[in-house]
């Protein structure tokens, strides 16, 4: 028996496609749960029209891609920001940055989400960002973040900016590390301190305190020699 998939079935097909099942397995099974229809000749021309359709218009998109690609990567993306004396920003380049100043200069709307970009750029310098424009075409855009009212240092000059900006990063995080281990050292001392006052003072144990024997001949005694 044939039937259309409305959804995704393991081991039968995806949603969309004509397939032959068992006639038991698609009354029993299958159209109970909405999962398929009959194959009826006339719904199965109209997908076959729309697969046709939805083919030419990702074929057309993915054209439509590839010159986005050779327009995007064909120009560098300049980007005049605050910049300390190693090359670290007062600030960042975002996605959201990018995705904005490629509108600004390409008139190309790209999704931010789409921007394989870990993490802000904090640092001058020349970047490679990709970005997904369509299923399996990736365009690299090529980014300049240079010092306000500058331009970029030699290469050279740039390597040894960034050592010195990681030596900076590595030593803040070790004290960093070390500020983090003394304030737990220290919360714990007084959350020890804190138990110890709490805990009631030590009573006499019972080979301190008279037995009351004892004290009664003590007493006695003292009465003796009075």
């Amino acid at each position: 028996m044939q039937v259309i998939l409305r959804q995704d079935v393991e081991k039968v097909g995806l949603r969309g496609e004509v397939v032959d099942v068992a006639a038991g397995f698609a009354r029993n099974y299958l159209l109970p749960r909405r999962l398929a229809e009959p194959a009826a000749p006339g719904r199965v021309a109209e997908l076959e029209k729309l697969a046709a359709s939805r083919a030419q218009h990702e074929a057309q998109s993915f054209e439509q891609a590839q010159e986005l690609v050779q327009k995007l990567e064909g120009s560098e993306l300049r980007f005049d920001v605050q910049a300390g004396e190693t090359g670290t920003l007062f600030g960042s380049v975002t996605a959201t940055d990018i995705a904005d100043r490629v509108w600004e200069s390409q008139r190309v709307r790209i999704d931010r989400r789409k921007l394989d970009l870990p993490e802000s750029i904090k640092r001058i310098g020349r970047f490679e960002v990709p970005v997904e424009l369509f299923a399996d075409v990736t365009a690299t855009l090529r980014l300049a973040v240079v010092p306000e009212g500058g331009e970029l240092p030699p290469e050279e000059e740039l390597d040894a900016l960034d050592q010195v900006a990681a030596q900076e990063e590595a030593a803040a995080a070790a004290e960093a590390e070390e500020a983090r281990v003394a304030a737990e050292a220290a919360t714990e001392a007084a959350v020890a301190e804190a138990e110890a006052e709490e805990q009631p003072a030590d009573e006499p144990s019972a080979a301190e305190a008279p037995s009351e024997p004892a004290a009664e001949a003590q007493a006695e005694t003292d009465e003796t020699q009075t």
